[in-house]
């Protein structure tokens, strides 16, 4: 599967958990097991994220800052959008539904998250497009797909972006998050 066709997919996951998070307001009326339910989708939604874009920074904006005119501004953008939404995940995958300040990063986190994802899609990707060839394309959407399954699950954002540090720093903190959601049982949701 080509890159762009591979993170089209994941942008699709998170936007369905962005809308699933905005067409669940939270009243007066709602129950504990409601809001253990979002919890889990916020969750899901910080897993996906981190590991999202941890591989990212480690292939996807090396590859437009190298190959596409203008794509070190491009990944720049991209890179420190993700750092700031990063803290936001850190913060919402500590908290409690119950945390006053919840649903305040969640509407945080709904706002940045569509903002990233309409800069790549409408800024990045078409740069790409034209600029890597489709065997290219199809060489960094393998090397998407492999570095996923090892990504980190939650967010590091004290972690720089880089994807030297990232391939180092990020398979041994991958392994800690793994190990930490064996063990609480978090993303079994």
């Amino acid at each position: 599967m080509d890159a762009i066709s591979y993170l089209k997919g994941d942008h699709e996951e998170v936007l369905a958990m962005l809308a699933r998070l905005e067409q669940q307001p939270v009243d007066t009326t709602v129950t504990p097991a409601d809001l253990e339910a979002r919890r889990a989708l916020v969750t899901d939604l910080v897993i996906a994220e981190s590991r999202h874009e941890a591989v990212e920074e480690e292939y996807f904006w090396p590859t437009v800052a190298d190959s596409v005119p203008g794509g070190d501004q491009l990944a720049a953008q991209a890179t420190e959008q993700e750092q700031r939404a990063k803290h936001v995940l850190d913060k919402l995958d500590h908290c409690k539904a119950t945390d006053p300040e919840f649903e305040n990063l969640i509407a945080e986190i709904i706002t940045a998250g569509r903002e990233h994802i309409s800069y790549e899609e409408q800024q990045v990707w078409p740069a790409v497009q034209q600029t890597l060839s489709p065997e290219r394309l199809d060489e960094l959407g393998e090397q998407l797909a492999q570095a996923k399954k090892n990504a980190p699950t939650r967010p590091h954002p004290h972690t720089p972006p880089k994807p030297g540090v990232l391939k180092t720093a990020g398979a041994g903190a991958a392994m800690m998050d793994k190990a930490r959601d064996a063990v609480t049982g978090r993303g079994r949701s």
